[in-house]
């Protein structure tokens, strides 16, 4: 159980390295790949392009994991994370959803361009409300500048955070590390890993 002041760490450190919109690619590099090997705080990454990627947890280091969520979790009032396509009508039809600790309020906020796959936009926003669709549940979300419908499907993959553990990375487990930085090395270093617990893909 996390005592007050390791609570009051993983708080901020969920703040200030979750999801922001792509940095410059000479500086930061996201990973989505399977752990093949590790060495103490050294991970090597098969990212999904290939390419093997030697990472560095670095202090003050923070574990999250991933599991399913559904629909039913998701409440007006809660801050969210939608990767989806947009619709003729200008409304995203969701890949997936996350759904945001309280901590976690507010990061990334906005609406912008994501790499998940090709014209994939990123939602963080408030929810306002949820209605039923043809397809499925519609959530309006806002944001600073603007508002967006986000369809979502039977398809959408929904899921929330945990706090995670070390030795929950072994491999074979997928991760996601949204801004990792190149070291003078040329190795790359991330305070903060995302991994999928129970089998999971982090769908980010």
């Amino acid at each position: 159980m996390f005592s007050t002041l390791q609570r009051t760490i993983a708080a901020a450190i969920f703040v200030t390295t979750c999801f922001a919109p792509p940095a410059s690619a000479q500086e930061t590099l996201r990973i989505r790949g399977t752990i093949e090997s590790v060495d103490g705080a050294v991970y090597l990454v098969k990212n999904r392009d290939g390419a093997e990627v030697k990472l560095t947890v670095i202090d003050p280091h923070l574990y999250v994991g991933i599991v399913k969520s559904t629909m039913a979790d998701i409440k007006p009032g809660q801050f969210v994370g939608a990767t989806g396509l947009t619709q003729p009508d200008g409304s995203q039809k969701a890949i997936e959803v996350h759904i945001f600790p309280e901590s976690m309020r507010g990061t990334g906020e906005g609406h912008y361009d994501w790499d998940l796959k090709p014209n994939t936009k990123m939602t963080n926003a408030n929810v306002e409300q949820a209605v039923g669709g043809v397809e499925g549940p519609v959530l309006t979300v806002k944001y600073k500048d603007g508002e967006k419908k986000v369809l979502v499907t039977p398809e959408t993959q929904v899921v929330s955070y945990v706090v995670g553990d070390k030795s929950d990375l072994k491999p074979g487990i997928k991760i996601f590390v949204g801004g990792a930085k190149k070291g003078a090395d040329g190795t790359w270093t991330t305070p903060r890993v995302t991994y999928g617990k129970d089998g999971l893909t982090p769908p980010m």
